[in-house]
C-alpha cells in the first residue's frame, strides 16, 4: 500500500474515522492502531504498516 495522509474525523469510542486528505474517502479503524495523543482534527501520516502524527 502507497503512503497516504489522512485527518481524524471523528471519534467513536475505541475506533477512529479516518479522511483520505487526497480522494476524501473515510478509513475506519481501532484506536490502538494510532499513535497516542491522536484527537479529532489530527493529521496522520500512513506508510510501512505504521500510522505517525504530522503537522
Amino acid at each position: 500500500m502507497e503512503p497516504k495522509d489522512y485527518v481524524v474525523s471523528k471519534i467513536e469510542g475505541e475506533y477512529a474515522h479516518l479522511k483520505d486528505l487526497e480522494s476524501g474517502e473515510e478509513l475506519f479503524i481501532a484506536m490502538a492502531l494510532l499513535p497516542l495523543g491522536v484527537d479529532v482534527g489530527t493529521k496522520l501520516h500512513y506508510e510501512m504498516l505504521s500510522y505517525t502524527i504530522i503537522e
